[in-house]
């Protein structure tokens, strides 16, 4: 970064976020109460952050239908311990040729009953499957729990910048447009060149650019936070410029190895890897104990067609094991179990490639922001304050005044984005591992 751009950064970051403010003029830079007053003509709801996840975790009709994924997982378990049904058959005479009649059921009646029993442990295998399945949908819930969550988080800070970041450009819109209409006045009167004119009317034209582009940010950051929070009305985000300069000067409180190491045991997309590893192992045992053929047990009982009169006898059927019947299936779930281990590694490597980046990013920008002194602000305060003053005076030409106001407006919108951007960074380390590596117990 250049040392112009840096000094009006410097010098946006007195006006909007320092605590201790140096004396400015008022018909440019706000302070807190015309920044709240100006934030209080959009509308809506304000809320905190807090009461933002307490009402997506109520309210989230994703989350709401990912619970019923749960619920079927539980019903498979439940399917899967139920038995084949016993099967009873009965043989009655339908013709006797003898007699003559139809349905002599007197003297001959037959009537069996038998059991389907499982062998080679498939049942117990298919048990174990499905109760892993369940773990599944329980992870799969903490996916889109943490994933939401995050989304929520990012969004909530996201529009707190994109609101501050409007209303300081309408307060610089609205003393450009003042003074547009002053010179078109003059203009008309000879006094003022149409050049002087056009150049202050190129400069509002990119400030209502860029206060269009930060009210279409803000729409769309209001829909997504509407959808996550299942809000009909929008939200204005309840936090003090205290709050955020608490939260732009937290630091981890754990070193880079040690974030890894609790992404690797909470991060759920990392546990549902790893999980499903197990999954694949547990279905490729069921699918081996398939080849195991199964065992038809019953009893029978026969009135007159067997050697004795009325005897009973025990039944059993099993089916011949010339080849494996589930061959084919066992084959196809190694290879799954195969590809389930490879993308263990293949999630721990994004994962922590994920961290070191956004860890390297937030660094980066908490550094660059950090680098800003006490005395840097006020010395800039003083140079800003001359520099409006002697415009007012005469004392600075026109061409002077609008080369600083283009660099105090990309400079304001960079810093802006630079503090999104550290929080922002915060809030994926602190998804990424699924622990408060960043506590920021003072956000209410």
């Amino acid at each position: 970064m250049t040392k112009t751009p840096l000094l009006f950064l410097l010098l946006f970051n007195g006006i909007a976020f320092a605590q201790q403010r140096p004396p400015r003029t008022d018909y440019v830079r706000m302070d807190e109460s015309t920044l709240i007053k100006k934030q209080g003509d959009i509308a809506g709801q304000q809320m905190t952050l807090r009461e933002c996840e307490a009402a997506f975790v109520q309210s989230n009709l994703s989350l709401l239908a990912q619970q019923y994924d749960i619920s079927q997982a539980e019903a498979d378990v439940i399917q899967a311990k139920i038995w084949e049904l016993p099967q009873l058959e009965m043989n009655v005479n339908a013709y006797d040729p003898q007699n003559k009649k139809v349905f002599h059921v007197g003297p001959s009646k037959e009537a069996s009953i038998s059991q389907l029993i499982y062998l080679g442990g498939k049942k117990k295998n298919q048990v174990e499957f499905a109760k892993s399945n369940v773990e599944l949908a329980k992870l799969q819930f903490s996916q889109l729990l943490a994933s939401l969550r995050a989304q929520l988080r990012t969004t909530f800070y996201s529009l707190y910048f994109e609101q501050h970041k409007l209303a300081d450009i309408k307060i610089q819109l609205d003393y450009l447009n003042s003074l547009l209409t002053a010179y078109k006045e003059q203009g008309k009167k000879g006094n003022i060149s149409l050049k002087d004119q056009v150049r202050l009317q190129t400069m509002a034209i990119d400030l209502n650019n860029e206060k269009t582009t930060a009210i279409n940010n803000s729409i769309n950051l209001q829909q997504q936070l509407r959808v996550l929070i299942s809000s009909q009305e929008d939200v204005r985000p309840n936090l003090t410029d205290q709050e955020a300069d608490q939260e732009l000067a937290i630091k981890p409180t754990m070193p880079l190895d040690k974030i890894f190491q609790l992404a690797l045991e909470n991060n759920a997309d990392y546990q549902f890897a790893l999980k499903t590893s197990e999954s694949a192992q547990l279905f490729t045992t069921w699918q081996q104990s398939l080849n195991t053929p199964d065992i038809n047990l019953g009893l029978a009982y026969s009135q007159n067609s067997g050697a004795f009169r009325n005897e009973i006898n025990l039944t059993a059927a099993i089916p011949l094991p010339l080849w494996k019947q589930n061959k084919g299936n066992v084959i196809k779930a190694k290879y799954a179990e195969e590809e389930a281990k490879k993308n263990i590694e293949v999630q721990r490597q994004q994962l922590e490639s994920q961290i070191r980046s956004n860890y390297l990013s937030w660094e980066n920008q908490y550094n660059q922001y950090f680098t800003i002194t006490p005395d840097d602000l006020h010395d800039i305060a003083v140079v800003y304050d001359g520099v409006f003053n002697n415009f007012r005076k005469g004392n600075i030409s026109l061409v002077e005044f609008t080369d600083f106001m283009d660099s105090y407006r990309i400079s304001m919108l960079k810093l802006y984005d630079m503090k999104k951007e550290i929080i922002l960074n915060a809030e994926q380390l602190n998804y990424l591992a699924q622990t408060s590596i960043f506590n920021s117990t003072h956000v209410k």
